[in-house]
């Protein structure tokens, strides 16, 4: 689908009759359905794809099809809302805090603007509040009774085709960013409903294919592309020709090899794809430089979890490998790259998922000595964690003007910030290593960061203008420090933030680039024998 032009779109955003621009709704929630159209939803599932998972040990991916969101007919099974009831019935008494959040809401209203989806669409049902609704009326009617007695009165209703299509409408229209989380006075986590209503979807064979597909290869070869062990180990090995012709330093990383002291995982978007092959760039110098023991995996070659926006049996399974791999070649402790999601599955479900990790030591830094006993019970360690206290205790050498061609800004990534804490030791690493740093607004970072709006799989092509729309919160804080002190690069610690915030970018502030910080890490090293010119451009210089 074409994107609309900058000027439209921005003019739709600020003018166009919706909810946050002032319009008043003509009819109740309840009776207005989702409408799908060319655009405005992701690409179903493959049939393969849902048939291979459904195969495989552990997993449940019923009801393979070809099927289309603007048919009428969706093919479910005949059963289907049989199927829907007893999966969130089971659902219910699993997870003790879905029952919370269906039965704790008052409708304060406290999260309705926090989130970028409605900022960008106004559509009501893109509040926070009303986005659990559409899980609670149904929870309403079949497990309360008020619901049972009253019905529509009580705000419940009846699950049927109509609420199935908009579950499927709504729940991939949230990045699970749980912004709307740090402003809920109850602490209602709204992403943890929208995962349940993608498992329950799940159960019926509703799923998109950006999501599926990269689960369905990293089950099969270990990472989202489906990269084959040879390929990966080729690309990282590209990698290390290009820091050779831009320092005159030879790096010869390993793959696979056993007794090594670390396990390095990182995206494998960081070994494939721009601008995190330079991110990658960035890992071989500064382990070359400190003269780090570690290790590539060409098995467990994916730290992201797609899992985590599908179901918790797919999490758990994909999850699996990393330990699995440092077992089997006998590390000490595990490092991991710039990775949203990654961080957030080992932060919040890992341990309790494939733990605990106890043939693994306690992650102690080789260089500086330090333990890491935030990681004491997960066994693995944030690259800006360890980089940063390789700062701390003088253990890099950097020329901070090697990135003075750049004005920095810092996106905290979702998942690393709200979901693990993890604001501080990035910046901690960008003051040593940039002498032009700028904070986006307060209410715009850290806690209250805003979603670069693509997150949860939805970083597809066939949606942009949903994308555009949702990242404009984003982009609007970067425009303000773009503006005020010339801000040229946007940097963070994740690899589908390096994806997505690139295309936000373009298309509203062209002028700014995108980074992982390990690249402007790798651009400040001075490394032992170089013989590197002047890289006008760090390490997307081309030679």
């Amino acid at each position: 689908m074409a994107l609309a032009k900058l000027e439209q779109l921005s003019k739709s955003v600020a003018q166009g009759p919706s909810l946050s621009t002032g319009a008043i709704p003509t009819r109740d929630w309840m009776d207005i359905p989702a409408v799908f159209k060319p655009g405005n939803y992701a690409f179903p599932a493959k049939k393969d794809k849902v048939e291979y998972l459904n195969s495989q040990k552990g997993l449940h991916f019923p009801n393979a099809r070809e099927w289309s969101p603007e048919d009428d007919d969706w093919k479910l099974p005949e059963n289907w809302k049989e199927i829907i009831i007893n999966g969130l019935k089971e659902r219910l008494e699993k997870f003790r805090a879905l029952k919370i959040f269906m039965d704790c809401c008052v409708r304060c209203g406290a999260c309705a603007d926090k989130c970028h989806f409605f900022l960008g669409t106004g559509d009501p049902k893109n509040m926070p509040v009303l986005r659990a609704e559409l899980l609670r009326s149904v929870y309403r009617n079949d497990f309360t009774l008020a619901g049972k007695l009253l019905g529509r009165l009580a705000g419940a209703r009846e699950v049927t085709p109509e609420v199935i299509k908009e579950w499927f409408m709504y729940s991939y229209q949230c990045t699970e960013c749980r912004r709307c989380s740090a402003f809920c006075p109850y602490g209602i986590d709204t992403a943890e409903v929208t995962m349940m209503l993608r498992e329950l979807l799940h159960l019926v064979g509703i799923g998109i294919n950006w999501i599926l597909e990269p689960v369905s290869n990293s089950n099969r070869t270990g990472n989202h592309m489906g990269l084959q062990p040879h390929t990966f180990k080729d690309n990282v090995e590209f990698l290390a020709d290009d820091i050779e012709n831009l320092t005159g330093v030879r790096i010869n990383p390993t793959f696979n090899r056993k007794g090594a002291e670390v396990l390095f995982i990182t995206p494998s978007a960081d070994v494939f794809a721009e601008p995190g092959l330079y991110t990658a760039m960035g890992y071989l110098i500064l382990f070359e430089h400190i003269g780090l023991d570690y290790t590539w995996s060409t098995y467990a070659s994916e730290g992201g979890n797609f899992g985590l926006f599908t179901s918790n049996e797919a999490m758990k399974k994909l999850n699996a490998k990393m330990y699995a791999e440092a077992k089997r070649l006998g590390v000490k402790w595990i490092l991991g790259g710039e990775c949203g999601h990654m961080w957030r599955v080992l932060h919040q479900y890992m341990d309790t998922m494939n733990g605990p990790a106890d043939f693994l030591e306690v992650p102690r830094s080789p260089l500086t000595g330090t333990v890491f006993q935030n990681a004491a019970s997960t066994k693995m360690v944030h690259i800006s964690e360890f980089t940063a206290d390789l700062f701390r205790h003088n253990k890099i050498k950097v020329d901070k003007s090697r990135n003075d061609h750049l004005k920095v800004t810092f996106h905290d990534s979702c998942n690393p910030a709200r979901a693990m804490g993890m604001m501080d030791e990035p910046r901690y690493v960008l003051n040593h290593v940039v002498n032009n740093f700028y904070e986006m607004p307060e209410n715009t970072i850290r806690e209250q960061t805003f979603c670069c709006g693509s997150g949860t799989g939805l970083n597809t092509d066939e949606i942009m203008e949903l994308r555009m729309r949702s990242g404009l919160p984003r982009a609007n804080a970067v425009k303000y420090v773009e503006e005020k002190h010339g801000v040229n690069m946007l940097s963070c610690v994740c690899a589908i933030d390096r994806a997505t915030l690139t295309s936000l970018m373009n298309y509203w502030n062209p002028n700014v680039g995108v980074c992982g910080i390990t690249e402007l890490v790798g651009n400040a090293i001075i490394m032992d024998g170089e013989t590197r010119g002047e890289l006008d451009e760090g390490l997307r210089t081309l030679l």
